[in-house]
């Protein structure tokens, strides 16, 4: 019975293609070849170099046409600190404090530029704007999380192709379209069912409100959930842990950043939509925070249905401007706490 050769070493395998070897084994022309000399430079490619160019140049055309937006949004708006004419019609402190108006036994707080005096009190509008934001996130909050875990642990590949377009359909419907559902169906139907005193208001308003925001967290939730290693779940029911018990307890906090991020993205969403809430609050500024079947009126609402028919640089103009800047400031304080809390977050869980 013949032994087999020796397995060749890298080295004799080399010589015996009649060719020099690296002490390490590697021919030295192969070595040559993967590891030029010190020294040595190589030239980028033009299209890398353009590619470059070009990228930096929409990025810092993103940046500047933020910056480009405010300065324009408070350039109209910055006048109202100096000019008599606004100082004689509106008092700084009127657009935040209660006022003790003719008819009116205390103080109260109004939104009613039209009228004679006018008043100029904002707070009506962002307690409109928060009621409305606040009551449709916690709607679409849970449809949105939850539709992501069934569509990515619970449900079938099939009906998961079914599922997941239909859902990030919601996102293309105009909301000028869900505005008029809302203002024709779900106002009549949550009147007949909750028996509300005000057909349009802040519940009929939220609903309408949630189907936009809905596609948004579910998209970014679901693509934050598949992101998770398989091997993390397989590990968890090797162990004996039931599916839910997985999806709770190892999935999910696992994705919590992700999830976070679609949170944030649809509260900042919710909260600058106009045409759904203009169409389907009410329109009426009642200071009532906490009662949700009060007609609204919020911020967006009144910058879109005022703007178009006041002078310019009259002092009702002036103060919606001054609106569009507080909307922008606070959208853009929300974004950044968001962004630092899942950055935090995701630190804590990383261990980076």
């Amino acid at each position: 019975m013949s032994t087999a050769d020796p397995a060749m070493s890298p080295l004799t395998s080399a010589k015996s293609h009649g060719a020099d070897a690296t002490p390490s084994g590697v021919p030295t022309d192969v070595a040559e070849r993967k590891a030029p000399p010190l020294g040595t430079t190589f030239k980028t490619p033009m299209w890398h170099r353009v590619a470059e160019k070009v990228i930096t140049f929409m990025a810092l055309t993103a940046v500047a046409a933020i910056v480009l937006i405010f300065v324009f949004i408070g350039r109209e708006a910055v006048p109202m600190f100096w000019e008599a004419e606004f100082a004689h019609e509106v008092s700084l402190q009127d657009l935040v404090f209660a006022r003790q108006w003719n008819g009116y036994d205390e103080p109260v707080y109004i939104w009613q530029p039209v009228g004679t005096p006018p008043k100029y009190n904002i707070l009506p509008l962002f307690v409109g704007a928060l009621k409305v934001t606040l009551l449709a996130m916690m709607m679409s909050v849970p449809l949105g999380i939850g539709a992501a875990l069934f569509v990515a642990l619970y449900a079938p590949r099939k009906v998961r192709e079914v599922v997941k377009p239909m859902v990030e359909l919601l996102a293309g419907i105009p909301s000028v379209v869900l505005g008029f559902f809302a203002l024709m169906l779900v106002a009549t139907w949550a009147q007949d069912l909750f028996g509300f005193r005000f057909r349009l208001n802040a519940v009929v308003a939220a609903i309408a409100l949630s189907l936009t925001i809905v596609p948004v967290i579910f998209t970014i939730a679901e693509d934050a959930l598949q992101a998770v290693p398989r091997s993390l779940s397989e590990a968890a029911l090797a162990l004996g842990a039931r599916k839910y018990q997985v999806a709770l307890r190892v999935v999910v906090p696992a994705a919590i950043p992700g999830i976070a991020a679609g949170v944030v993205l649809g509260f900042g969403r919710a909260i600058g939509e106009t045409m759904i809430v203009l169409m389907a609050s009410g329109n009426a500024a009642i200071m009532e925070p906490f009662n949700f079947a009060t007609s609204v009126r919020t911020v967006t609402a009144s910058i879109a249905a005022e703007l178009g028919e006041i002078a310019v640089g009259d002092p009702h103009w002036r103060v919606l401007f001054m609106l569009g800047v507080l909307l922008f400031a606070v959208t853009f304080v929300l974004n950044v706490i968001g962004d630092l809390a899942i950055r935090r977050l995701q630190k804590r869980l990383t261990a980076a």
